[in-house]
């Protein structure tokens, strides 16, 4: 959506007689000499608000013979109701986002080391998961492991292949059947949060 838009409409929409006029249209077609009668205007008066709530959208009109009828353009109004309220949830979601990226990579630079191994296994859970995650990210989904090929992977990074194997099973991050070691969906491994 625009934002020229969205604020165009905010704009008109800040006006009583236009409220008003929105409202009464909700309950029903009219016209504008009905709508001036009905709030106590002057039809100009009424003709220029309604020329306003054209220009963005909101009403519509249709002729019948010499009287033109006005209806509220209802999925208009609750598309620009919405945005608002829609375009700040996704900033914060934005911002959420951003902040768990700067928070995981300070987890990250403090318990890898320059080559990328594993300095220490983290005791606190939320940073242990953070690590998971990201060693995990190195293994291809799908891909069916031999215990060998597992040891060896982890070993890249810590001596205790044993250990952070047995946390990958524990956290959900990787299935065993029989000795062999396969990826699970994200959707089964431990929440972070």
């Amino acid at each position: 959506m625009q934002l020229d838009k969205l604020i165009a409409f905010h704009k008109t929409m800040g006006d009583a007689q236009r409220i008003r006029i929105v409202t009464l249209l909700a309950s029903g077609p009219k016209h504008g000499g009905a709508l001036a009668g009905i709030l106590g205007i002057t039809p100009p008066t009424v003709s220029h608000h309604l020329s306003r709530l054209k220009e963005i959208n909101i009403i519509k009109d249709r002729r019948d013979k010499n009287t033109v009828y006005y209806f509220l353009n209802e999925d208009v109004l609750h598309y620009y109701s919405e945005a608002l309220p829609k375009l700040i949830s996704n900033r914060e979601e934005e911002k959420v986002t951003d902040e768990k990226t700067v928070e995981y990579k300070k987890i990250l630079d403090n318990f890898l080391s320059k080559d990328g191994r594993l300095k220490t296994i983290p005791a606190q859970r939320k940073k242990k998961l953070v690590i998971l995650d990201h060693l995990a990210s190195g293994l291809e989904s799908g891909r069916r492991y031999e215990e060998k090929e597992i040891n060896e992977f982890i070993t890249k990074f810590h001596e205790d292949y044993a250990t952070i194997r047995r946390e990958f099973i524990i956290n959900g991050i990787m299935f065993r059947e029989n000795g062999i070691y396969e990826l699970n969906p994200k959707e089964l491994w431990a929440s972070i949060e």
